[in-house]
């Protein structure tokens, strides 16, 4: 069985998956001619006994497969044997992500006794054939550095290397990580943004600003304590359910104090985000924490643009070498109606490339669906505003040794 991940997004794929065994002998059952076809509820009973059958430990659960099929957004997909009592053979599992345009190759899965026939190379023709269909632009997966057969195999098929993954699996084994483009390949303006995914929840916004100030300053260490030091500085928004999060002129000053040319662009000058804030007691407090931190942010010499952002925005930024960190609606991502902040990577005359520090477990999501994710332009211009006024808002930093190019917004004193 080829497992490129189990339900937790814990690689555990087996070196030996694509290669013929040469024990149990095969069952007439498993020479049979074989089909692959979209999975369905049905299915559920061979597919647990297929795990049975391949795995000791980590195996999906009955309801994982009920999952899958009914509520994840997903693709399963099985190889069942012709003329038999509806056995299966193996079966693929592709995740796409709301609001993104790359899909992950969650679990490959042939029967032991099943492999050396090409059903391994059938299901990755499905998954590649199931990313095109849902207009994905890339094919991603993980696979161990000991595993040559999958490797030959993925390479054998255009799928290219994009980075170590050191102690990746569960036995402290090493692994690869794999990328496929379906349609074209976008390179990013900055590809050596490192990811750091953040370990809160309202801490989105200083997990980007760390990725972006390593980016800029490679000797600088990511440090997680680093995380809530920056959270302490720059939130501005009070929150009685939970912590609150940052906002713009909050990380622009973390981000100054620690030597980086900052530039804060917003539609709209004023305290931020209070119009879904019903309490009025809440919204007082959430003014008074947004107007000191204004303060502090003019009297570091600081200003504001007040000025539309648009992918073209973002674009010429990155190609005047300042790295840009967006505010979005999560809604796109994982259907929540929140105020999230992602890095800007890369854009091209079709998309944005984003890591999103957002690793959600709910979603089955690893890094890897989180690095240089694909969003199409099309998506941007709802996906990057937020709430009833349509705030948009975005930090942008650079070096120091960098001189200022004149910009197209007018500054404002926030």
């Amino acid at each position: 069985m080829v497992r490129l991940s189990d339900a937790k997004g814990v690689p555990t794929m087996s070196a030996n998956a694509l290669q013929t065994p040469t024990t149990p002998a095969p069952t007439p059952r498993h020479r049979a001619p074989f089909a692959i076809r979209a999975g369905r509820l049905a299915d559920i009973p061979a597919l647990v006994r297929l795990e049975e059958t391949c795995f000791e430990t980590d195996r999906l659960s009955r309801r994982s497969f009920h999952h899958m099929l009914t509520k994840a957004k997903a693709s399963l997909f099985v190889a069942q044997a012709e003329g038999t009592d509806g056995e299966l053979l193996g079966y693929g599992i592709v995740l796409f992500h709301l609001g993104t345009a790359l899909a992950r190759l969650y679990s490959l899965a042939v029967h032991p006794e099943a492999r050396g026939r090409g059903i391994g190379v059938r299901l990755l023709d499905y998954a590649e054939a199931e990313t095109r269909a849902h207009d994905c632009v890339a094919l991603r997966l993980e696979v161990r550095t000991d595993n040559a057969a999958a490797i030959a195999l993925y390479e054998s098929r255009g799928y290219r290397r994009l980075a170590p993954l050191p102690h990746y699996y569960e036995d402290e084994s090493d692994g690869w990580r794999y990328e496929k483009r379906m349609k074209f390949s976008p390179a990013p303006s900055v590809p050596q943004v490192p990811y750091y995914h953040q370990t809160t929840d309202f801490t989105c916004g200083p997990a980007c600003l760390m990725m972006a100030m390593s980016a800029l300053d490679p000797a600088r260490p990511i440090d997680p304590d680093d995380e809530i030091r920056i959270w302490r500085e720059a939130t501005t928004i009070f929150m009685t359910s939970g912590h609150g999060g940052c906002g713009p002129f909050g990380l622009s000053l973390a981000a100054h104090r620690r030597g980086f040319q900052v530039r804060t662009i917003v539609t709209r000058s004023g305290p931020l985000f209070l119009e879904s804030v019903r309490s009025v007691e809440k919204k007082r407090i959430m003014e008074r924490a947004q107007a000191s931190v204004r303060a502090d942010f003019r009297a570091a010499g600081l200003k504001a643009e007040i000025a539309p952002i648009t992918a073209d925005t973002l674009k010429q930024a990155l190609d005047d070498g300042w790295i840009p960190i967006l505010l979005i609606s999560s809604y796109r991502f994982n259907a929540e109606k929140v105020p999230h902040w992602i890095v800007v990577t890369g854009v091209d005359d079709r998309f944005l490339l984003v890591h999103d520090p957002d690793m959600d477990d709910d979603l089955l999501k690893t890094d890897v669906d989180c690095v240089h994710v694909p969003v199409p332009r099309s998506a941007f211009d709802s996906m990057a505003r937020y709430g009833r006024s349509r705030l948009q808002a975005a930090v942008l930093l650079r070096g120091k040794a960098t001189v200022r190019k004149k910009t197209a917004g007018k500054e404002h004193d926030a």
